[in-house]
């Protein structure tokens, strides 16, 4: 089945040892993290965005058909078209920008950032505010029934093994899921375990 199973973020000395071996150096984490999944999220886009040069350099360190899913966190309006320029860099290893809304209900907000990003690109809402509901037409974080794909994130671990096999049962073609970051590397061995389970 076609699903993507990741964590959030890979630059985690504290899963060494655990996950990456002992005198694994950060600098090659990211390659290590890259042979065992196909995806990950890319939360530092919300707060700090990277030049081009940085996404050019992640997009190289991977295999094909890994994809990163950037962090788009929606303070500013001016600030969303450099952040969807940036992310463009990481070419066919972009998967689908996560946009993090807190404020509440506004629809002219919602049309502006659509309207700034290429429709080829795919969008993940993540409303914080009540007031968005779950609007139509939209992929929305956590909604297993979403179209054209759906985005999942786990974060209130810890997760059974019954908890994982009720996700994977759940889980349709076109799924991506991502798990908090721990200190102790529990995001990636719930990953690989999820893997095993679709």
């Amino acid at each position: 089945m076609d699903v993507r199973v990741g964590t959030s973020g890979w630059s985690y000395p504290s899963w060494r040892p655990g996950f990456y071996p002992e005198g694994t150096r950060s600098d090659e984490f990211l390659a290590f993290y890259a042979a065992r999944f196909d995806t990950v999220e890319l939360n530092t886009t919300g707060y700090r965005l990277p030049g081009e040069d940085q996404f050019r350099r992640w997009a190289e360190a991977v295999p094909d058909r890994f994809e990163f899913a950037p962090k788009l966190a929606v303070r500013g309006l001016d600030r969303i078209p450099l952040v969807v320029e940036r992310v463009a860099a990481l070419g066919d290893r972009l998967g689908p920008i996560r946009v993090q809304v807190q404020s509440p209900r506004d629809d002219g907000l919602l049309a502006f950032v659509r309207g700034s990003v290429d429709p080829a690109v795919r969008l993940a809402f993540d409303f914080a505010d009540a007031s968005w509901g779950r609007p139509e037409g939209l992929v929305c974080v956590n909604d297993p029934d979403a179209e054209p794909f759906s985005y999942i994130r786990l974060r209130e671990p810890p997760y059974t093994d019954a908890d994982l096999q009720a996700l994977a049962a759940d889980l349709r073609p076109g799924s991506y899921v991502y798990f908090r970051h721990e200190d102790a590397p529990t995001a990636p061995a719930y990953a690989a375990r999820l893997l095993e389970l679709v």
